[in-house]
C-alpha cells in the first residue's frame, strides 16, 4: 500500500481516479467533518449515520446536517427581510 501525500492528504486512497476539484471538495469536507464537538461535553464525536451524531463519552445522540454538527439557514430569494 502506498502512503498519502503531503498534498491530498488521506485522499491519496483515490489515487488519479477521481479529478481534482472533487478530490479538494472531499478533503475539505472530511477534515472538517473530524473537527466537530460534542455540544454538551466538548469532546470529539462521530456521525453514526447522515445527519446523526452520537457522542461516545457522554453518550448523547443528536440530528444535524449530513457532515457538520449544525446547519445553515440559507435566505432564499423571496425572504421576507428583502422587502
Amino acid at each position: 500500500m502506498y502512503s498519502h501525500t503531503k498534498k491530498v492528504g488521506s485522499l491519496g486512497r483515490y489515487g488519479p481516479r477521481i479529478g481534482r476539484k472533487i478530490r479538494y471538495e472531499v478533503r475539505r469536507i472530511e477534515d472538517s467533518e473530524k473537527g466537530n464537538a460534542c455540544p454538551n461535553c466538548g469532546r470529539y464525536i462521530k456521525k453514526e449515520g447522515s445527519g446523526i451524531w452520537k457522542c461516545g463519552f457522554c453518550r448523547l445522540k443528536f440530528a444535524g446536517g449530513a457532515y457538520f454538527t449544525t446547519t445553515e439557514k440559507k435566505m432564499g430569494i423571496n425572504s421576507d427581510s428583502s422587502k
